[in-house]
């Protein structure tokens, strides 16, 4: 049972722990923790997926279960493996025993069938290592369970998420079927690398986080730097809307935006000088950019200064005149390999853009 009677009580909740969602995003958020279903949250990095599960387990009162996929996640990782260390201690501690037990069988055949009947409890959830996935399954406590950047594993791995999504359990072949002993909230993110299956989709609510407004992206940083003037926190916010309406290779994230409040605080910006931003916006480039391409493309876009690499002759016909660069399309999924991580980046220096989203935190 969800503790909060409607989106508009989950927002207030949320904004108490400074994380800021608009009213649509937060009547999804509490729909699916009234229906008991996982919440798919598709979007680029940096939107406030993963702050979403960090505010709600806390609003919620529940413990966070982080489950971190990559490529190459298996079940070990995600669902459980045998501590075979614990597991051969048992058995040498039961040595002496299974010796006197053998002692009355004539034959090695005799003595071998006799242990195979045996339940030594080799096989039993004292000797699980459990992983994420089981964890929130057997937590005793109501948890969270984040499942984050699930696109980044194979479709393998998607299967393995079927059970537990729908049926809220895990099945262990060798000791049988764990049902959660409480209903956990379950988030899944998706940086929108590839793809996911419908099998996955269908299991979950589903929501995609974009942009904020101008106006509650200055709320989030203002809530985030409470030292920060208005007026600054204005500028900033205009100067990193202006970055991603350029073809970088990864735009500013929300998270980087308060870095750049941040710096622009300790360097005392004067939020009544509309030119002082200006001054120090070339050092501020260095907590919203990461790239040196990207960086020198703002520079001179910002800037108003010609490339260095601009013809100094002026042009006298229009056969000479150089066609003009087509602004760079914006990648989709659709237009991406539908593989793996790996094939998703090769040849793009490892950046997919970053966008800032209506429900990041505050």
């Amino acid at each position: 049972m969800t503790p909060f009677a409607s989106g508009a009580e989950l927002k207030d909740a949320l904004r108490r722990h400074d994380y800021i969602a608009d009213d649509e995003f937060a009547t999804v958020v509490h729909l699916a923790t009234a229906l008991e279903r996982p919440l798919l949250l598709e979007g680029p990095a940096g939107v406030g997926k993963t702050e979403l599960a960090k505010a709600l387990a806390a609003v919620g009162g529940r413990k966070l279960v982080r489950l971190q996929c990559y490529e190459g996640l298996d079940d070990s990782r995600a669902l459980y493996e045998w501590d075979y260390a614990k597991q051969l201690l048992h058995v040498q501690m039961l040595r002496d025993r299974i010796g006197e037990l053998l002692a009355g069988h004539a034959d090695l055949a005799e003595a071998s069938k006799f242990l195979a009947q045996q339940d030594f409890g080799l096989y039993s959830e004292t000797f699980l290592s459990v992983r994420p996935l089981l964890e929130a399954v057997l937590s005793e406590e109501p948890v969270v369970l984040l499942v984050d950047e699930v696109d980044r594993t194979e479709e393998s791995m998607e299967a393995l998420l079927l059970e537990v999504l729908a049926e809220r359990q895990v099945t262990i072949p060798e000791v049988g079927t764990f049902t959660a002993r409480s209903t956990p909230w379950v988030i899944l993110t998706s940086n929108d690398t590839r793809e996911l299956s419908p099998a996955l989709k269908r299991r979950c609510l589903h929501y995609h986080v974009g942009y904020p407004t101008p106006e509650r992206e200055r709320e989030i940083v203002t809530a985030r730097v409470p030292d920060v003037r208005p007026g600054t926190a204005h500028q900033i916010v205009d100067l990193s809307r202006s970055l991603r309406d350029l073809p970088l290779r990864k735009s500013p994230s929300i998270s980087e935006v308060i870095d750049a409040a941040r710096a622009a605080t300790v360097m005392g910006h004067d939020a009544d000088d509309p030119d002082s931003l200006g001054g120090m916006r070339d050092v501020l480039l260095a907590t919203l950019l990461k790239y040196t391409g990207d960086v020198d493309l703002a520079k001179t876009r910002l800037g108003g200064v010609a490339p260095a690499a601009a013809v100094s002759e002026p042009i006298t016909s229009e056969a000479s005149a150089p066609e003009p660069v087509p602004a760079r399309e914006r990648v989709t999924v659709a237009s991406r390999p539908a593989n793996t991580t790996t094939a998703v980046f090769r040849g793009r220096g490892g950046g997919g853009r970053d966008a800032a989203g209506s429900g990041l935190r505050g």
